[in-house]
């Protein structure tokens, strides 16, 4: 479950979300976009680890649509912080591709266990 590519991704992408939330906080004096980017972008991390530890085939796929929820939910708070120059192109494009891998793998996973 832990060596889990999306587990592993969703990680990743969590941290990378807090430190630019922090460093936009640090520098733009930025935080109400970037505390909703911390809850969405963190939570997507957190309901895939809950959906492996699931009650059956329904809570998980139920845990990994709340993930998918998430995740778009993270583009829209980064493309509102890159649109108003919080975040620059470079920043906001590997971080946006990261999510969007994420989001493919977690539609994977859904149709698959939908199957």
């Amino acid at each position: 479950m832990a060596d889990s590519p999306l587990i592993i991704k969703s990680k990743e992408f969590a941290l990378q979300i807090i430190k630019v939330c922090n460093y936009v906080k640090q520098t733009k004096k930025e935080s109400v976009l970037t505390n909703q980017l911390i809850r969405s972008g963190t939570s997507v991390g957190a309901n895939i680890r809950e959906a492996f530890y699931g009650h059956g085939t329904a809570d998980f796929i139920s845990k990994m649509q709340i993930s998918l929820k998430e995740c778009y939910e993270s583009e829209y708070w980064l493309e509102l912080l890159n649109r108003t120059g919080y975040i620059d192109d470079e920043k906001y494009k590997k971080i946006l591709n990261d999510c969007g891998q994420i989001r493919r793998m977690l539609i994977s996973s859904i149709n698959t266990f939908k199957e």
